[in-house]
């Protein structure tokens, strides 16, 4: 495999520019490549780690059979060719593990396609994997010559199992009981997390996102307020977003210009979600026939 410090060539333009970065701050978030954003953080910053990498297959961010309108959907959407997946996970990953404190976690989500390069990529940079965690989502895009896949896979690792930070009584007492007598604290605990996706119908949308209950639940459990959450795939901005609405502070890198713009317009605003071009002509038009 080549080094670590190569340049994809897709992402050549924001790499050169971030060559005139010196230093990262906590609260804010970067348009540039993330390996070299990370370079400029010190070994042990960062508390916790979530982020959703790219999925390395020919993934049709605008297509409609994702229940989406395509006005809506962002343009922008980088991937790695599937040849380059390992070594660039690996060299995002090594970077990972420098900054992360000992006492932290990451979150690392993907997909089954990818899968196999991100588990050996998680043992080779040194990283130990606590749970294997299975998100069950409640729609799939339905195949002719397979099953429907309506899960996801997240990968929660750390540096040292016995320094790492874990609260299991963070959402639920060990009396707090269902309805139905079940309790409470060990179905949120488990390792299948069924959680429905978020659709921002009328609204601007990137063509992926987590859920912000997803990551309520993981700042729950392994972080405190004021602890420095990283996403070296920022995306729509969703860690950042949801970090800072936990009281957490937050560090994200993102190398698409559209998408950047977008998660620093939601963070400027504290707004959650963001109408799209056509909802917000709309609503000034209702304004105007009102004034």
């Amino acid at each position: 495999m080549g080094s670590t410090s190569r340049i994809y060539p897709h992402r050549m333009a924001l790499a050169i520019h971030a060559r005139d970065m010196t230093e990262i701050q906590d609260n804010a978030i970067y348009n540039m490549d993330c390996i070299q954003g990370m370079k400029l953080l010190p070994p042990g910053h960062v508390d916790l780690i979530i982020t959703d990498p790219p999925f390395a297959i020919d993934f049709k961010a605008r297509r409609t059979n994702y229940n989406r309108t395509q006005s809506r959907v962002m343009d922008g959407y980088n991937e790695i060719p599937a040849e380059e997946y390992l070594d660039f996970t690996r060299s995002w990953m090594r970077e990972a593990y420098r900054v992360l404190s000992e006492t932290g976690s990451a979150f690392i989500f993907s997909g089954w396609n990818n899968l196999k390069d991100i588990l050996i990529a998680i043992d080779d940079v040194g990283f130990v994997t606590v749970n294997h965690i299975i998100w069950k989502y409640q729609f799939g895009v339905v195949c002719k010559r397979r099953f429907v896949t309506s899960h996801y896979h997240c990968l929660f690792v750390c540096k040292d199992d016995t320094k790492r930070k874990f609260f299991n009584s963070a959402r639920f007492q060990k009396q707090d009981v269902s309805k139905t007598g079940k309790s409470l604290r060990y179905q949120d605990l488990e390792d299948v997390w069924v959680i429905k996706r978020e659709y921002w119908h009328g609204d601007k949308k990137t063509p992926t996102k987590l859920p912000a209950a997803i990551i309520n639940k993981i700042l729950s459990y392994t972080s405190e307020e004021g602890d420095l959450v990283l996403d070296p795939f920022l995306g729509s901005g969703q860690t950042a977003v949801v970090s800072k609405q936990n009281k957490r502070r937050y560090i994200g890198f993102e190398i698409v210009p559209e998408y950047y713009q977008f998660a620093r317009e939601r963070l400027e605003t504290d707004n959650y979600r963001l109408p799209s071009e056509d909802q917000a002509a709309k609503a000034t038009a209702e304004v105007m026939l009102w004034d």
